[in-house]
């Protein structure tokens, strides 16, 4: 990555990270001129902030950046990637590897720019990076990331299912993994009916996207991505401020692919398969309608409530096909229902899963890794809010509240086994930029999950 430098110069400048705490006790040992100076700008050393510390001959000497207590402070890293003047920087020699690999990551986020189409000024800084960094480690899970983002910023004029399958088979080629992809109408034939009722109206056919990868006596692994490449709401139209971020209603998708770069970057032990149904839900002539009947794989009648609640759908066969393996656990991620943003914000992976001990394996992952998720209820006495008078569920069902809830429990119904299963509920969104964190796609709950996927298959950091 082009934020990393192997070596340091003579006008390498070194960052020292500091604590409020910690900045006091510095202060006694610095210079004078030092003192003077992190007193003329009022430094505090609060997290994010930056102060370069200029030497005798006006250039820069050192360098100080706010982090938080603890030592693993990615998003700080990311503030200083882009708050830093341009220059090569390094960290300190003696850090500790697992908050040089905070650092390294945190770094790489921040300096993360989507210009696919147009150059963006920002910073041009370089970290180098300490031998006891794992650089490999930093490399992969933020290209990983970067994956997920870029993905998700690219408009679906040049990311629909075709698109979006050509970069499930770029990752596969990077990794030595196996693709089918199942296009149009032989999704009719291969027994995916809801894939095919959802992206139908679109002139760009539907498919689903099935990658493996693995030896297969490791234990199975599956993850499920929601692939709505662009969601107009079909005939139950969007309005136009409703659909501007459509775009990004492929980010269940970005997310698995990134994951499974993550997984197989790092070999870890597991027999692994991605499933993403990729569809445009447009309107035509061709349109499945409010209060359709659709079959499904698993052979139970979907009554469509809304047609602008198609992700359910799709993610159904999906999961219906990833249980016929039994794996050994299950994961889907998707931009489902926006009542999982009015209950946690846009800034938290909602997250759904009948198993206890994995939610709390996930909860405190996510602690870990600085990467925040929440576990809603699978109230189970809210699947009555689902029944259908003339088919087996509704999609939607009625009453108008507990959204995510009942969009979950809809799922469930295709899941009923004792695989251990996580449904996400993501925004994967940044509606504004935070430190390492820029405005636009994002990867949310991928980093926590990583570790609780590596803990219990195994494998190395």
């Amino acid at each position: 990555m082009d934020c990393f430098a192997g070596k340091p110069t003579k006008s390498t400048v070194t960052l020292l990270p500091m604590t409020a705490a910690a900045l006091e006790d510095w202060l006694t040992d610095a210079g004078a001129s030092h003192k003077s100076w992190v007193q003329a700008n009022q430094y505090q050393a609060k997290p994010g902030t930056v102060l370069v510390l200029p030497a005798g001959d006006g250039h820069p000497a050192e360098a100080l950046l706010g982090v938080e207590e603890g030592g693993k402070d990615l998003w700080s890293w990311g503030a200083a990637a882009a708050r830093l003047p341009r220059g090569r920087y390094q960290l300190p020699k003696a850090m500790p590897a697992d908050a040089a690999n905070a650092a390294g990551l945190g770094w790489a986020l921040g300096s993360y720019r989507f210009e696919r189409y147009a150059r963006k000024n920002g910073p041009a800084s370089k970290l180098v990076l300490p031998a006891a960094a794992d650089k490999g480690w930093i490399g992969e899970q933020a290209a990983a990331l970067y994956l997920v983002r870029d993905l998700i910023n690219t408009p679906a004029s040049d990311m629909g299912p075709g698109e979006l399958a050509s970069e499930a088979r770029s990752l596969a080629r990077k990794f030595k993994a196996k693709v089918k992809v199942i296009v149009g109408d032989d999704l009719l034939q291969q027994d995916f009916p809801m894939v095919h009722a959802v992206g139908r109206a679109s002139s760009r056919a539907p498919r689903l996207i099935d990658m493996s990868w693995g030896k297969a006596k490791d234990p199975k692994l599956t993850l499920v991505g929601k692939g709505v490449c662009f969601d107009s709401g079909g005939l139950d139209l969007k309005p136009s401020g409703g659909m501007l971020m459509m775009k990004k209603d492929m980010g269940g998708a970005a997310h698995v692919l990134g994951l499974a770069h993550m997984i197989m970057a790092a070999k870890l032990p597991v027999r692994l398969r991605v499933l993403v149904p990729a569809v445009e839900n447009s309107v035509s002539g061709d349109a499945f309608r409010p209060l359709d009947v659709l079959s499904t794989r698993k052979g139970i009648t979907v009554e469509v409530g809304n047609t602008d609640a198609e992700g359910r759908l799709i993610l159904a066969d999906a999961l219906t096909a990833a249980l016929e393996e039994r794996p050994d656990l299950l994961i889907d991620f998707a931009t489902l229902t926006g009542a999982a943003r009015v209950a946690v914000g846009t800034e938290i992976a909602a997250f759904f899963t009948p198993d206890d001990a994995l939610a709390g394996e996930l909860s405190a992952a996510a602690v870990q890794a600085d990467d925040p998720v929440w576990r809603l209820p699978l109230h189970g006495p809210y699947r009555r809010l689902l029944e259908s008078k003339v088919a087996d569920i509704s999609s939607t069902g009625s009453g108008g509240f507990a959204g995510a809830i009942t969009a979950a429990l809809f799922l469930k119904e295709f899941t009923e086994t004792d695989t251990p299963w996580i449904h996400f509920d993501i925004m994967a969104w940044n509606s504004s930029a935070r430190p390492g964190r820029p405005e636009g796609g994002e990867a949310m709950g991928v980093r926590a999950l990583f570790e609780v996927i590596r803990n219990r298959f195994g494998g190395t950091a």
